[in-house]
């Protein structure tokens, strides 16, 4: 098991924030990674347009997970359409 800092923009509107949260809680605990911690970066505006939005919610998670898993949860992420981007970034130890 790896640390990661993943970074994660929603859509402001607190139903479509709270839904695409809770889909992306489910993919890490189905495969597997813990939740260390969640800080909330607030809404502010993005730099470019996504999905037709100019403003977004930013939350990091801080998690542990195995690096095999990156991918596929990397690819069920992309599924959700209340997540806007996301990154994950390797922590050092």
């Amino acid at each position: 098991m790896r640390k990661y800092e993943l970074m994660t923009i929603f859509p402001i509107e607190d139903d479509l924030y709270n839904e695409g949260l809770e889909k992306a809680r489910a993919v890490l605990k189905e495969f597997g990674a813990t939740i260390e911690n969640e800080e909330s970066y607030g809404d502010r505006e993005l730099t470019y347009e996504i999905k037709n939005r100019t403003h977004g919610r930013y939350l990091l998670l801080n998690i542990q997970v195995s690096p095999a898993k990156i991918v596929e949860i990397d690819r069920q992420f992309k599924l959700n359409t209340n997540l806007l981007k996301f990154m994950f970034v390797r922590k050092e130890n």
